[in-house]
């Protein structure tokens, strides 16, 4: 038994506590993930898909920890999270580099974070991802910009961990597109050969499987400045959240790691991107943030593009004063009434 509801969108959590808001596919909640982790059931969770603040020189206006902290603090968090997650689930972190104080020289934290968590929780390196993010501005300034003495950082670390060496995975649901030469290929047809460098390719190297397979460098652009999001956070005062992934890493990993029907979890959901993902590909969902004006605009994710600029305000303002929201029905109680969606949701098992 996983402790959901089959009918509800998202787990309910114990103890009482009631999500910000809930949405077709899921619910994000308002609180520290350290508390709420502990109130989720055990063996729920298939895919644990986040970003944390990373361990930057700069102090950010989300919190950051120190490089020096960064491993024991974000330790705590995975830890936490173990227990939640199904035998053959998975966690992705999305994990940003930085350079140690005054000098040009690269932190090596983020490796740090994944050999403790590997040695310390017994967790497998499924797989090590990085992510290419070409629009990303020069930084620092003084090393990249001013001195010109290191190439511009456009490369996240993304680390895909599991419990066990065999996390449920299919490579066939991310396939990406041939390639001109490939589809030449395809077209007229191979014949075995072997490569200087030994290795055999045979007539069936030239079948078509519908795509490529995909490579471990994810080459996806953080553009998007006009979206749903973006729009409303201008038109209705919403506080943007500064350092979004785009939807596209969320939705591979979805898509590789998980099934429709499967949990989705965001420890530090930020604008929650992941819930609309995971939303979009029919998979179930459940964020957890610490600020409650980043949780009031994201949920403008959720609302459609034919909801009234009136009630998009009016879910805004009532997330912000702390009342839950259905989304699915977008009906804001005024004056609130005792939160009473644990109802739609399902009780935890």
């Amino acid at each position: 038994m996983d402790g959901f509801d089959q009918g509800s969108p998202a787990p309910g959590l114990a103890g009482g506590q009631v999500p910000a808001y809930v949405a077709d596919g899921g619910a994000c909640y308002a609180g520290d993930s350290l508390d709420l982790l502990g109130k989720l059931p055990d063996g729920c969770v298939d895919l644990l898909m986040s970003s944390p603040p990373f361990a930057l020189q700069r102090k950010k206006e989300y919190g950051n920890e120190s490089q020096a902290d960064y491993v024991a603090w974000l330790t705590r968090f995975v830890a936490a999270s173990l227990p939640k997650l199904r035998s053959t689930g998975s966690i992705v972190l999305d994990i940003g580099g930085a350079y140690e104080a005054g000098v040009p020289s690269r932190s090596l934290y983020p490796f740090r974070v994944l050999i403790h968590l590997c040695d310390t929780l017994g967790l497998h390196l499924a797989q090590d991802f990085y992510w290419s993010n070409r629009s990303k501005l020069p930084s620092p300034i003084e090393w990249v910009n001013k001195r010109k003495l290191r190439a511009k950082d456009t490369v996240n670390t993304v680390f895909w961990l599991s419990r066990t060496p065999w996390p449920k995975a299919d490579t066939t649901r991310v396939l990406v597109p041939y390639s001109d030469s490939m589809r030449d290929l395809i077209a007229r047809g191979a014949t075995r050969v072997v490569r200087p460098s030994g290795h055999v390719l045979c007539e069936s190297f030239a079948r078509d499987n519908g795509g490529a397979l995909p490579s471990n460098l994810l080459d996806f652009p953080n553009t998007e400045s006009n979206g749903r999001y973006h729009d409303r956070c201008r038109d209705h005062g919403g506080k943007a959240h500064p350092a979004r992934f785009p939807k596209a890493l969320p939705d591979f990993f979805i898509r590789m790691l998980t099934e429709p029907g499967d949990v989705v979890l965001d420890m530090f959901a930020g604008s929650n991107t992941t819930g609309e993902a995971a939303q979009a590909l029919g998979r179930r969902w459940i964020s957890f943030e610490l600020r409650r004006d980043y949780i009031a605009a994201s949920a403008f994710r959720f609302l459609d593009k034919g909801v009234p600029p009136s009630d998009v305000s009016k879910v805004h303002a009532a997330i912000l004063e702390g009342w839950p929201v259905d989304l699915r029905s977008y009906a804001v109680p005024v004056p609130p009434p005792e939160p009473t969606l644990l109802d739609l949701m399902g009780d935890a098992a």
